[in-house]
């Protein structure tokens, strides 16, 4: 575990505590997680775009030729 010094406007402060407060939580543990999810949102994007940069529009419509022209199961019909 590694200490980290923030400041925080008074009122950012404030309404992270109260919310942490009725999440049940210790106001380190929402800013931990709170920062985790920063972080997961920020890599997710950075992978799909670099998957996105490897796509081909060939490789595409070749797989989606692979699909069976059918009807979809009564289940899977609109309403």
């Amino acid at each position: 575990m590694s200490v980290l010094s923030v400041r925080l406007p008074e009122s950012l402060h404030k309404m992270a505590k109260d919310v942490a407060e009725e999440d049940n939580v210790s106001l380190n543990q929402f800013i931990a997680t709170a920062v985790a999810e920063k972080v997961a949102a920020l890599t997710t994007e950075n992978y799909l775009k670099s998957r996105a940069d490897r796509g081909s529009r060939k490789a595409f419509d070749q797989a989606l030729a692979k699909v069976p022209a059918v009807q979809p199961e009564e289940f899977d019909r609109p309403g």
